[in-house]
Parts: structure tokens; sequence; C-alpha cells
């Protein structure tokens, strides 16, 4: 069965303090115990040599050649630690041994005869390696860490037993454990709340974003005013990098979703003004249709009429045809045109149709050459003269200049409203009857389109007397 982590970051996060300290605090258990027994073992070990030495320096303490020993473990037994045991273990003749034992008053130690077979046992589990400390299990008295000497008639062995060492030991864990445990305890409660404390601030960001997720976005205008706090969108810290983004992305989500809105309110306008201009023509062709089918001499001046509106209205439709396909994204052509000759023929038809004006044309001794749809700029440049033609007043001057990145075209017109400008380049846009002279106000849309269509640009100043439509183009391809 596979183990499943906790769900919320708060829970594994404690899990993995909890998790750390419970191995460190058993790695270092495990250290210090094992340093302790070692410690410990060595303590006892010198014990055990120094009981050994004391004994063999005893006069008593020599074997002789028959294997008697003038060294009486029962006598000299008072000399040893509590609970150790003394044997002799001769070459020849019997072996002898006795153990250290508290009596009744804590005075008074009593020596009590090792047992046959505890004898045996010292004998046969000898390692018979002089000075070097070993264990073994001497049966009904348990675990000793014992030291022999080898003499002239046999050998001497004085053990301690390990019972203090182990007793120390098992403290020691009992110890060690309970400080765990109260440590992982510690650690899970501590770890919770510090943990709880640091993620509310995570938790916060989190409630704006539901509260933005709450928001109806699915339509309409949209106000997305919530936002993380300043205080927690410090990019120097983890929670502020989450903060920051999400305050970028709500940011960049309100200005995609108004974009959007107005975009929608541009096509619903768009198609209301369409509809607007296109219902003009066709009420006067259906108006002059009527009167010339009940009044039959008014014929030709009824065709007249309806020839004049259905221009005009084709018109009008291939310009909303035309802006439908640069929406689109419908390639234009790309080829070298001659921009300065390209400009002569827009002024010079713009003075045969009005000279009431002033048409100047202000060209470097240079042609200008650029990439792009001829009749599309031409297009540009004609619609920006009949602009200035419609509405600036007779004797006004009309000046084209053209640069090596586009050209301008600025007239001594009154200008454009104030509040007008912002909005020059929005289709079906008039302005006051200064300059809404004719015209379905899609000219300078068109130019927009077109011009963005090149990867140009298209930029408006105006106040009264100076007004300037500048085109920017991007230059040739060498």
């Amino acid at each position: 069965m596979r183990l499943r982590l906790p769900a919320t970051l708060t829970a594994r996060l404690v899990a993995v303090a909890v998790l750390l300290v419970a191995v460190t605090a058993l790695l270092i258990g495990t250290a210090t115990t094992l340093a302790m027994k070692q410690n410990l073992e060595t303590q006892l070990d010198a014990q055990a040599t120094e009981s050994l030495v004391k004994t063999v320096n005893s006069p008593r303490g020599r074997p002789d050649g028959d294997g008697r020993s003038g060294f009486d473990p029962f006598r000299d037994i008072s000399r040893q630690y509590e609970g150790a045991l003394v044997a002799v273990l001769p070459e020849q003749g019997e072996a002898t041994g006795a153990v250290r034992t508290e009596g009744d008053d804590e005075s008074w130690s009593v020596a009590e005869p090792l047992s046959q077979r505890q004898l045996d046992a010292l004998h046969d589990d000898m390692p018979y390696a002089e000075y070097e400390p070993a264990t073994l299990r001497v049966p009904g008295l348990g675990s000793y860490r014992v030291v022999c000497h080898q003499g002239e008639g046999g050998w001497i062995v004085v053990g301690l037993p390990t019972t203090g060492v182990t007793r120390t030991i098992a403290d020691l864990v009992r110890l060690e454990l309970l400080a765990t445990l109260l440590g992982v305890l510690a650690a899970a409660g501590v770890g919770t709340w510090v943990v709880r404390r640091q993620l509310a601030p995570l938790r916060e960001v989190a409630a704006t974003a539901h509260r933005v997720a709450e928001l109806p976005l699915a339509s309409g205008e949209i106000d997305m005013a919530a936002r993380v706090p300043d205080r927690l969108t410090d990019e120097r810290t983890e929670i502020g990098q989450v903060g920051s983004a999400l305050n970028a992305m709500l940011d960049h989500v309100e200005d995609s979703l108004g974009r959007r809105h107005r975009s929608e309110q541009q096509v619903r306008q768009f198609v209301a003004d369409a509809s607007h201009e296109l219902r003009t023509p066709l009420a006067t062709i259906a108006g002059y249709t009527e009167l010339a089918r009940r009044r039959p001499e008014t014929g030709g001046t009824a065709l007249d009429k309806v020839e004049a509106e259905s221009a005009r209205m084709t018109a009008l439709v291939e310009d909303l045809l035309l802006l439908a396909r640069l929406d689109a994204g419908r390639p234009l052509e790309s080829r070298p045109v001659d921009l300065s000759r390209l400009l002569l023929e827009a002024v010079d038809d713009a003075r045969v149709l009005d000279a009431e004006r002033s048409w100047r044309l202000d060209l470097p001794d240079e042609p200008i050459t650029v990439t792009g749809d001829e009749a599309r700029l031409h297009q540009v440049a004609t619609n920006l003269l009949t602009n200035a033609r419609k509405h600036t007043p007779p004797g006004s001057t009309v000046t084209v200049s053209g640069t090596t990145a586009g050209f301008s075209v600025h007239d001594d017109g009154p200008g454009f409203a104030p509040d007008l400008a912002p909005h020059a380049f929005e289709r079906f846009t008039r302005g006051d009857a200064a300059r809404s002279r004719g015209g379905a106000g899609l000219g300078l849309s068109l130019v927009e389109a077109i011009v963005a269509a090149h990867g140009g640009s298209v930029a408006l100043e105006s106040r009264p007397g100076d007004t300037t439509v500048t085109v920017t183009l991007p230059a040739r391809a060498s």
C-alpha cells in the first residue's frame, strides 16, 4: 500500500520538521550511548586491570611450582571492588575462587566461593591473553569483564561485573527516549504554530485569488480592484514573489478584459454606425424610386440621385470591406514604391480638385523609396489631403513634407477639438461642425489601418492653426 503524505503544506512541513528532530535525536542518542558505553567499559577494564596488578604484586599472589599459591581469594577478597571475583587456576591442582558480595551490614563484605561450574566456565572460556580485558558469561553471576595473568604455576583471574555499566546504559537509553519523545512533541507543537504563522501571508494571497475568482468576468465592464497588499509583494521573499506575480497577472487580466470590453463596445458602435450610414442612402434610393414611379416626369432627376447615392453607398461598403480585410490580417502587396512621385501626384490632384486652398509640396533632393502597396499608400495620401480639404476654410495652406521615414500633412485650419483628437483615428468619428462636413468618418481610420498593415504608425498633433498628421513607414530593406 502506497504511503500518502499529509495533504496540507502545513502538515507536510510540520511532519518533515518532526521527522528531522526525531532522526537527529536518535542519531545523537545513539552516538552518546555508544560513547558512554565505551567510556564505562574502559573505566571498568582499568579497574579490573588495577585489581589484577595489585593481586599479582601481592606476595601471596604468586603460585608456586607445585600449583599451590599463598594467595587466598577468601582472605584477600575484601580488597576488591564490590561484586568482583578472584580465581586461581593452577596448572596442577584444584582451582579456587571467590566473589565479593555485600553482607547485612554495608561495612562488612562476604566472600562467597565460586562453584565448580563457575570455575570451569572461567577455565574453558578464558581467552588466555595477559592483561587483555574480555567479557565472559559466568553461570549464576552474569556478565563479567575479566583480566588474567599467567604466573609460574598457573593463572590468576580478576573480574568485575558489567551490571553497573548495563544499568547505566539502560537508564541513559530510557532518558534519551523520553527526551526524544518530548522533543518530538515540542517540535510538533511549536512547528505547527510557527508554520501556521509563517504561512498566514500565503493564505491572504490565496484569499485575494478567491475573491477575484468569484467576480463575474463573462461580460460587461470588469472592475478587478482586489489586489495583494504591498506588504506581501516584496520579491526578496518567496511569498512576496507569489504576491507580486499574482498582482501582475491580475493587472494583465484586468487590462485584457478592459480591452475586450472596449473592443466589444467598438464593434457594437461600428455596427450601429455602419447601419446608420447605409440606411441614409438606402432611404434616399427608396424615396426617389417611389417618386419616379408616381411622377414619371421626374425620372431623370430620380435616376441621377439614385446613381449618386449608390456610388456613395458603394464607396462606404468598399471602405468597410477594406477595413475588414486589414483587421483580418490580409497581406498587402510588397514592392518598391517611389514615395516622392506618389506624393507629387496626390498634391497635383488636390490642386485640380480645389483651387481655393494653397497646396505645397516639400521633398528632399533624393527620391524617397519605400516598400509597400502603392495603391494603398496613394489612398493614405489622398485621404489625408481630402480630410484637410474638407475640414479647413478656403484660403488655408496645406503642406505635404516627405522624409526618408515617411511623410506628413500640415494645415493651418481650426484643428481638432481637444476632446476629439485622442479618438480621431477611431471609425465613424466626427468632430464639430467646423470639421464634419461630409464623409462617413472612415478616412483617418483607413489611414491608420493601412499604415499599420505596412508596419508603420500614424501620429496626430493638433491645435488651432497648426494641425499635423505624421505617417512613419519602415525603411526599405536593402
